[in-house]
């Protein structure tokens, strides 16, 4: 570790890494993506030709066993988030893996439990929207008060992918539109209100080849209010969220792929009925946060989205799969105290 960068290892060649991460990691300020790891030397090599990466290596483990690596970037398959970044905690690395954290919140609470026996490790979930500035606006709109007293958060996600071979179509993967993209929602509004949901309801439609949830509706009861989505894997492609207070609301044009090429922007309706857009400079969701997560390391402070945080997303992604298997009212189940 440098005395202003973080050296980072990405484990595979995944598509979100090669497209979206790690170009945007390459142009942060304390970012130095000085590896990346295959299954094979030669997709490897490829990978670090294509974005001028120094070093590749055939396999995690190599990666993992080099010492001049301070932090790896997970985008692995959902089945190997947790080992792998389990492994990564075991060499010294500090780990950023992305969302869901594991196929379930037992699995992922194996990780909790894994990085507090590494406390000079900073792990986190890679839940990138959290950090744009047009959350963090959002968040600050409603924390102090400007649509009124929060009551309901109404969330819409989904694209079409009818590809067999896709990994958000193999239910033995971890795929499925709840892992996938139903997790934004459930943790945008844990974010936004502050707190765990106390109880869900919800409804899932399943692909009769994929066995994988293709269309999901939920509804989370925070006690103080509520939050409702829908996701798909199998409509036509939307992302929305609307905030809404007793007052006032907030509506979010581009909520989760927040463009990195242009301006995004929020609508902020105030308790005078008058609607102001809200526009923000082009930025990159991935460029902040490698950094946010590497200047945690280099000042050694808390990371933004502490690691316990994804068990709770977890719980909730549990939750709603059983209300749709038993047509009512869930509660949430904490796996750590197993209640």
């Amino acid at each position: 570790m440098s005395a202003n960068k973080i050296r980072w290892g990405i484990i595979s060649t995944a598509k979100i890494g090669m497209k979206q991460v790690i170009p945007a990691m390459q142009q942060s300020k304390y970012c130095d993506i000085q590896a990346i790891a295959s299954r094979t030397q030669e997709s490897a090599d490829a990978a670090a030709t294509s974005l001028g990466i120094p070093k590749a290596y055939a396999s995690y483990e190599a990666l993992l066993a080099d010492p001049e690596i301070d932090a790896i970037y997970n985008p692995l398959p959902n089945h190997l988030h947790v080992p792998i970044s389990i492994a990564a905690l075991e060499h010294g690395k500090h780990v950023l893996c992305e969302k869901p954290i594991a196929l379930t919140s037992a699995e992922g609470q194996l990780l909790v439990d894994a990085a507090q026996a590494h406390p000079e490790l900073k792990v986190m979930e890679a839940f990138m929207y959290r950090h744009h500035p047009q959350w963090q606006k959002a968040r600050d709109l409603v924390r102090d008060g400007s649509i009124g007293t929060l009551k309901t958060i109404n969330s819409l996600f989904s694209y079409h992918n009818m590809d067999a071979n896709n990994i958000r179509n193999r239910a033995d993967l971890g795929g499925g539109g709840l892992m996938d993209i139903g997790c934004y929602p459930i943790s945008l509004s844990r974010f936004i209100f502050g707190g765990e949901p106390l109880r869900v309801a919800g409804i899932a439609e399943f692909d009769p080849n994929f066995k994988t949830d293709i269309l999901s509706s939920a509804i989370m009861d925070f006690g103080n209010g509520t939050s409702t989505f829908t996701c798909s894997t199998q409509m036509a492609p939307y992302q929305r969220v609307q905030i809404f207070g007793d007052r006032g609301r907030v509506e979010i044009e581009i909520p989760f792929n927040a463009p990195p090429a242009k301006p995004c922007r929020l609508w902020f309706q105030n308790q005078d009925a008058v609607i102001e857009e809200i526009e923000f400079d082009i930025c990159d969701q991935y460029t902040i946060q490698g950094d946010l997560f590497s200047r945690a390391i280099l000042d050694d402070t808390a990371v933004p989205t502490p690691i316990e945080d994804a068990v709770g997303n977890m719980q909730t992604i549990e939750a709603i799969f059983r209300a749709a298997e038993s047509n009512q009212w869930e509660p949430l189940i904490n796996s750590a105290a197993g209640e």
